[in-house]
């Protein structure tokens, strides 16, 4: 793991273990529980040997937090399997852990759709609006809160600082996919972008990772 990606990594688990002990001490404020406070982790994509796992571990350990002793976690990896996913979701559920934490869009929605009473921590997801998990970004309401990446308005000026560093280029090609909210927001925005610096946008549609190839042909293609 490059420097970058550790640095990004302890940000994550600074951050995201502050919302999740913050939400088990409002837990055992109002409930006083006999047991340790259990909170379910799940995760679409992985198998369980991942950075952002490790991250989450080390933030419980930095503020003291032993697992198995002071808090319990259930950890569920579905492999990129959609039925598995919905299946884990189910088994936590019913087991009534306090929190579930959740990584990614499908995770979140899947949780939302089996609970609107155990609370949901995103640990990260594009759009939380436009996905209707939250009401607003200020007041999301319901039993969701978290961490989302969206940041409007930077899409266009990526395309702004990109044309001041190769002036007279008139062409750009833009890789997005049109399957991932947060993506589709940040395509419109670069294209008002393009529209009012005067430079044409190539559009290059990638859903998953055997498509670069494709975009990158493409992309040869638009410069001829």
């Amino acid at each position: 793991m490059d420097r970058q990606s550790k640095i990004q990594n302890l940000k994550w688990a600074e951050f995201f273990a502050i919302l999740v002990l913050l939400g088990c001490a409002g837990m055992a404020d109002a409930q006083q529980p006999a047991k340790p406070p259990r909170i379910g982790f799940i995760m679409a994509d992985s198998s369980g040997s991942d950075p952002r796992v490790d991250a989450f571990r080390q933030g419980l350990r930095e503020r003291g937090y032993v697992e198995g002793k002071s808090i319990a976690v259930e950890y569920r990896f579905a492999e990129g399997k959609e039925d598995r996913l919905l299946k884990l979701v189910a088994e936590l559920v019913g087991q009534k852990v306090e929190i579930i934490v959740t990584d990614g869009t499908a995770v979140t929605r899947a949780v939302k759709n089996a609970s609107k009473t155990i609370s949901i921590v995103m640990a990260s997801d594009g759009d939380p609006v436009g996905n209707m998990f939250v009401a607003s970004l200020a007041r999301p309401g319901g039993n969701i809160t978290g961490l989302t990446n969206l940041i409007t308005g930077l899409s266009g000026k990526r395309l702004e600082v990109l044309k001041d560093a190769v002036p007279g280029t008139s062409r750009f090609g833009i890789i997005w996919n049109p399957e991932n909210p947060a993506s589709i927001t940040g395509f419109k925005e670069t294209q008002v972008a393009a529209r009012s610096l005067g430079v044409q946008l190539q559009s290059l549609e990638v859903r998953g990772p055997n498509d670069f190839e494709c975009a990158f042909q493409a992309a040869k293609k638009g410069q001829s």
